[in-house]
C-alpha cells in the first residue's frame, strides 16, 4: 500500500471521528447548545399612577376625619398616588359615592364601614371589578367577608374594655358611655368593652353629633338626674367638650374619658377636665391603606394575613399629653 493511500485512509477516520464527537456533543448537550430562543414575555406590570378613592362615613369639618384625609393626602404626595376623597354619613349616600367610584374605574378603594351591612353590594361590586378594597376604622368584623384585603383600625371592643379598666383604677362605680352615632357598630362595640373592663355598672346615653347643643343638653340631664354616675365616657372628641359643659353645669362628681384627640381634648387633659383620651392613630388609618394599595399594585403585597392591621388603642392622658399634643397640632394626631 502506498504512503499516500494509508494517508488518505486516516484522514477519513479522523473526519469521521471528529463527526462522530460533533454528534455525541450534540446528543449531550440537546437544545441548549443551538441558540437559545428569546424567554416568553411575563405578564405586564400596571404602571402609570394609582388613583385611590378614600370614602368614609365622616361628617364635613369632623376633626377625627380630617386627621385620617391628611394622612391619605401625605401617602398620596410621598407615593405619587392621585388621592380622592369623599365622605358622607348617611350610609345610603356613602354606598352612592363607592359605586361613583367604581363607575369612574378607581385602581383602589379605601372604606369605613360604620353600617357594613348597607355598604355590603357596593363594596362587593368593586371586588367583582377587580377593584382593592381595604377597610378602615369601623366593620372589622365584616372586611374579610366582603372582599377586601384588610382592615386598618382598632379593634374597638379592646379598645373600649381599655377605657373601662381605667375607669375601674381610677375608683369610679357607675359609667355612663355616650353614643352620638344611631347604628355605628364601632361605637357599640366600645361601649359593651367598656361595660367588660369596668365590671361595674354602665349606662347607655344616645345623643346626635349633628347637634351638639342637644347632645350637651341630654348629658346633663343624665348625670343630674342619676347624682351615681361617676364617670363619662365619650366616643368622640366634639362630644368630650360637651360633656365637660354639661358636667361643670351641674357641678357633677364625675370625669371625663373619650375616645380620640383634638386640640381641645389636649387642654382639657392638660388641665384635668378630661383624665385620658383613647388614641386609635387615625392618621395611620388614612396613610398605611394608599401604602398597602401601591405595593399591592406595584407588587402583589398583602399585608395582615387575614387579620386586621391595628393602629390604637394608644391611651393618652397628663403623662403623655405634652408629646402627643404637638401633633395634634399639626393635624397628625
Amino acid at each position: 500500500m502506498s504512503h499516500r493511500g494509508e494517508r488518505v485512509r486516516r484522514s477519513g477516520r479522523l473526519t469521521a471521528g471528529l463527526l462522530a464527537a460533533g454528534l455525541a456533543l450534540t446528543a449531550c448537550t440537546g437544545p441548549s447548545a443551538e441558540p437559545k430562543a428569546a424567554a416568553p414575555a411575563s405578564e405586564p406590570v400596571e404602571s402609570g399612577q394609582l388613583k385611590v378613592s378614600v370614602i368614609t362615613h365622616g361628617t364635613a369639618g369632623d376633626a377625627f376625619w380630617n386627621v385620617v384625609k391628611n394622612g391619605a393626602e401625605q401617602a398620596g404626595k410621598d407615593l405619587g398616588v392621585q388621592i380622592e376623597y369623599n365622605s358622607d354619613g348617611d350610609p345610603g349616600a356613602q354606598a352612592k359615592l363607592i359605586d361613583n367610584a367604581v363607575a369612574q374605574r378607581t385602581g383602589g378603594l379605601v372604606v369605613s364601614m360604620a353600617n357594613p351591612e348597607a355598604l355590603r353590594p357596593s363594596i362587593e361590586a368593586a371586588v367583582r371589578a377587580g377593584i382593592p378594597v381595604i377597610t378602615i376604622n369601623s366593620g372589622e368584623d365584616k372586611s374579610v367577608e366582603y372582599g377586601a384585603l384588610t382592615h386598618v383600625g382598632q379593634n374597638e371592643s379592646i379598645a373600649g374594655e381599655e377605657a373601662g379598666k381605667k375607669f375601674k383604677e381610677l375608683g369610679k362605680k357607675k359609667l355612663l358611655c355616650v353614643v352620638h352615632e344611631a347604628g355605628n357598630v364601632g361605637q357599640a362595640q366600645r361601649c359593651a368593652g367598656a361595660k367588660t373592663g369596668f365590671g361595674g355598672g354602665v349606662q347607655m346615653l344616645q345623643v346626635d353629633i349633628s347637634n351638639p347643643t342637644d347632645a350637651e343638653s341630654r348629658i346633663r340631664g343624665a348625670v343630674q338626674t342619676d347624682p351615681s354616675i361617676d364617670a363619662v365616657l365619650t366616643l368622640n372628641s366634639q362630644v368630650a367638650a360637651r360633656a365637660v359643659s354639661a358636667i361643670k353645669s351641674v357641678a357633677s362628681k364625675a370625669r371625663v374619658g373619650t375616645f380620640d384627640l383634638n386640640s381641645d381634648v389636649v387642654a382639657a387633659i392638660k388641665s384635668g377636665d378630661v383624665v385620658f383620651a383613647v388614641d386609635q392613630q387615625q392618621y395611620e388609618q388614612g396613610y398605611l391603606p394608599v401604602q398597602f394599595l401601591k405595593l399591592y399594585r406595584d407588587n402583589a403585597n398583602v399585608v395582615g394575613g387575614g387579620k386586621p392591621v391595628l393602629t390604637g388603642p394608644d391611651l393618652v392622658d397628663r403623662s403623655t399629653v405634652d408629646k402627643v399634643g404637638q401633633y395634634v397640632q399639626r393635624g397628625t394626631r
